[in-house]
């Protein structure tokens, strides 16, 4: 499977309350991927949604086809990094991308992650916002300086060789990832962190692309106080582990 022609690619979509960005995401992964001419399908992991997310997804896989959209609900939340394990087990792509649901990633970036990957023959690309015209949109001052600290904290700790960590907008290998995934203990903001510090201590390779990241465009943010805490408390715990 290693020529181009015979990629397939496996988008990870967790959900939670995203009933207003899910149909633009669909619709943009599903031109970014018609137009570039790979293969794909979209994994929804909804984890019971209280605003009617999973009705939506039933209508879009309706509308592009169950070949397409995969609807595979849970019934509450439960965590990202599990989201990840339920998604994958339905994954029929030898590529997966990992990605947000609330459009601060945009699908546009996906074939720089495909020409990057091939480039370079890497097991993991990473989209990053702190290398080349990478950035960030929307975010008031104290975001920033704790994405910006978290980073610069988790270089000087772990010294992981990749410029962001704690971005979730990624294409893997399915296998590599399968493997990270049964090393991997955190959950949470901290999850991104550890895939990346794991790969390291695997010798898997990273490339990276810059990308721009939008705030969300509907909904709430889900970062809050006790998330940074836990980042923490978890980069701390993986520093005395690695």
């Amino acid at each position: 499977m290693a020529g181009g022609g015979g990629d397939k690619f496996s988008v990870l979509l967790p959900t939670y309350n995203e009933r207003e960005n899910l149909p633009l995401v669909v619709w943009l992964l599903a031109r970014t991927f018609r137009d570039s001419g790979k293969d794909f399908e979209i994994i929804i992991i909804d984890d019971g949604s209280p605003d009617g997310t999973q009705e939506i997804a039933e209508q879009l896989e309706k509308i592009y086809g169950s070949d397409k959209i995969l609807l595979r609900p849970r019934a509450r939340k439960l965590g990202l990094g599990t989201a990840y394990i339920h998604g994958m087990k339905h994954a029929t792509g030898n590529f997966i991308v990992i990605m947000d649901a609330d459009l601060s990633h945009h699908p546009k970036f996906i074939p720089e992650f495909i020409r990057k990957q091939k480039e370079g023959n890497f097991d993991i690309v990473s989209g990053t916002r702190y290398k080349g015209n990478g950035g960030v949109y929307g975010w008031d001052l104290k975001r920033k300086l704790i994405s910006r600290g978290a980073n610069f904290l988790t270089q000087v700790l772990l010294r992981p060789g990749a410029s962001d960590l704690t971005g979730s907008f990624r294409l893997y290998r399915k296998e590599v990832l399968e493997k990270l995934m049964e090393k991997c203990v955190s959950k949470g903001y901290v999850f991104q962190m550890e895939m990346i510090v794991r790969a390291r201590q695997l010798g898997y390779t990273i490339g990276e692309v810059p990308i721009s990241f939008v705030d969300r465009v509907y909904g709430e943010s889900k970062l809050g106080g006790n998330e940074i805490v836990s980042f923490l408390k978890g980069l701390l715990t993986l520093f005395a582990t690695t």
